[in-house]
């Protein structure tokens, strides 16, 4: 069966002359000069972006995934290719509704007309891995089923497989193959497709976030009810709303076309700073809007997470970033680990102002993230700068975000509108609101640390110092070396004791 599938990869791809995509290298020319000889019949005429989507359409809904990952990543594929690709969002056609309601079947045990009021078995949604159907509970709620497509964990495992070993030949006889990591973006996309084939786990994300949000003005998260869901079915709140890429059809209910641009980029930094959670699949098929002005999200088979360290450092370069203080951006590069310690900051900087000096004081349509961010990826290949395989996802997903501003208004400055919630992101982390905040966090600890400090100091002052002791002692006091004010606080209390102690 694999050894069918590859052939008619190869049929496929040789259709629609991706055998262009090997160019001019050394060990392709005799295989390209053969396949045009014996091939001559084929159609070539439409661009090499257009064949490119149309085959990997032909090839079913994993290569149309593939092909939509692809589209995200700026910093590795050309504009043409990126620009086509991004039209496979909506593209994956959809399995027939008697299969969905097969499936439902297996997993409630028991017909779908005594699970549900009503089911439509015509699917509203059809994405690689999963279809949409409405439905309504026994209780009268409106819901939307998302339902895995049949047999579909068995055509990723042959497809990720045959993928990576086309990696691999790409590698081998594409002059730039090594240089673009074709096995690691395959990996990266298996990763992914993991995390999808179990619609427990997007449940779960999708009540993290709507417990994120939970009253906001600016972003809805439909509710997931739970009794009917299971790794091949989530049932989820159903939303109404406006396509995001209706804009004509949102100006035309009266919305607030600028206005609502901004929300998104607030939304955006809200995810990924206040809470370190973001949704990272937002493409425009992926949300709506309601007659309210309120942004809607759906399919949270993809998230991002960033730790605490991660936001810290992200926040300092983008505050510098904003603020052109480019030489901060360098040092916070060093600092992090990022850079090699012997990097040298000036030269760094000068490299980093070259590529986003251009840039400021432009709206949004004069600017192309994904040219920036492969600048940007060239520089830190010149100054070894380690990838942070975490903030794949977090590039990914602005890149997202630029297409839906461009959408949305292409006149909106991203500076003005993300700076302010930045720094006051900031003042919150490092000011005085910060030092409440973690201080909140520490009490916990010390309302159990406190009582035992007498019984530990007596033990201490009687010359018990047998090293398990020492060690709770040493590492109870490196905790919370972090909190300066706190730990002085500690060395008072047990100046204090001893004096006591002495006096006693």
């Amino acid at each position: 069966m694999r050894l069918l599938r590859l052939l008619k990869i190869l049929r496929v791809a040789l259709r629609f002359g991706l055998d262009e995509f090997l160019p001019g290298h050394e060990r392709a020319r005799a295989l390209r000069a053969a396949v045009g000889g014996l091939l001559f019949w084929r159609d070539l005429s439409a661009p090499r972006a257009v064949r490119l989507r149309r085959a990997l359409e032909a090839l079913g809904p994993i290569f149309v995934k593939f092909g939509q990952v692809l589209s995200t990543r700026r910093d590795l594929m050309p504009p043409d290719i990126v620009d086509e690709l991004a039209q496979l969002q909506d593209r994956v056609p959809p399995f027939p509704g008697a299969d969905a309601e097969r499936i439902l079947r297996e997993a409630y045990g028991r017909p779908v007309d005594q699970v549900f009021t009503r089911f439509d078995s015509t699917p509203v949604a059809s994405a690689s891995v999963a279809q949409v159907h409405f439905a309504t509970l026994p209780d009268g709620r409106e819901a939307a089923v998302k339902v895995l497509r049949p047999g579909i964990a068995a055509v990723i495992a042959k497809d990720v497989a045959l993928m990576d070993a086309g990696a691999q030949l790409l590698e081998l006889l594409w002059a730039d193959g090594r240089r673009l990591k074709p096995r690691e973006v395959v990996a990266e996309f298996a990763r992914h497709l993991e995390d999808e084939l179990d619609l427990m786990r997007e449940a779960a994300n999708a009540n993290q976030l709507r417990r994120n949000f939970r009253d906001s003005p600016l972003l809805a998260v439909p509710e997931v009810y739970w009794d009917w869901c299971s790794t091949q079915v989530m049932v989820m709140q159903r939303m109404q709303g406006t396509p995001v890429s209706a804009v004509d059809a949102l100006r035309a209910q009266g919305g607030d076309i600028p206005k609502l641009a901004r929300a998104g980029v607030e939304i955006f930094f809200t995810q990924v700073f206040r809470d370190g959670f973001f949704h990272a699949d937002m493409h425009p098929g992926n949300i709506l809007v309601t007659p309210e002005g309120r942004y809607v999200a759906l399919d949270f088979g993809i998230m991002g997470t960033l730790t605490e360290v991660d936001k810290h450092y992200l926040a300092r370069n983008f505050i510098a970033f904003f603020r052109r203080d480019y030489r901060r951006v360098a040092e916070a590069h060093v600092e992090s680990g990022w850079a090699p310690p012997g990097t040298r900051v000036e030269d760094f900087e000068t490299a980093i102002r070259a590529v986003c000096e251009p840039i400021f004081d432009k709206p949004l349509k004069e600017i192309s993230f994904g040219r920036v961010l492969l600048r940007l990826f060239q520089t830190s290949r010149r100054f070894n700068i380690e990838i942070q395989p975490q903030l794949v996802l977090l590039q990914k997903t602005l890149l997202n975000i630029e297409g839906l501003g461009r959408d949305l208004d292409p006149d909106l400055d991203l500076w003005s509108t993300a700076k302010p919630y930045l720094e006051r992101w900031m003042s919150e982390q490092v000011g005085w609101r910060g030092l409440v905040r973690r201080a909140g966090d520490e009490l916990p600890f010390w309302s159990e640390l406190l009582p035992q400090l007498p019984r530990l100091l007596q033990r201490f002052l009687t010359h018990d110092r047998d090293a398990a002791l020492r060690e709770q002692a040493q590492a109870l006091l490196r905790q919370q070396r972090r909190n300066g004010w706190l730990l002085a606080a500690t060395v008072a209390l047990l100046a204090a004791l001893i004096a006591l102690q002495l006096l006693s």
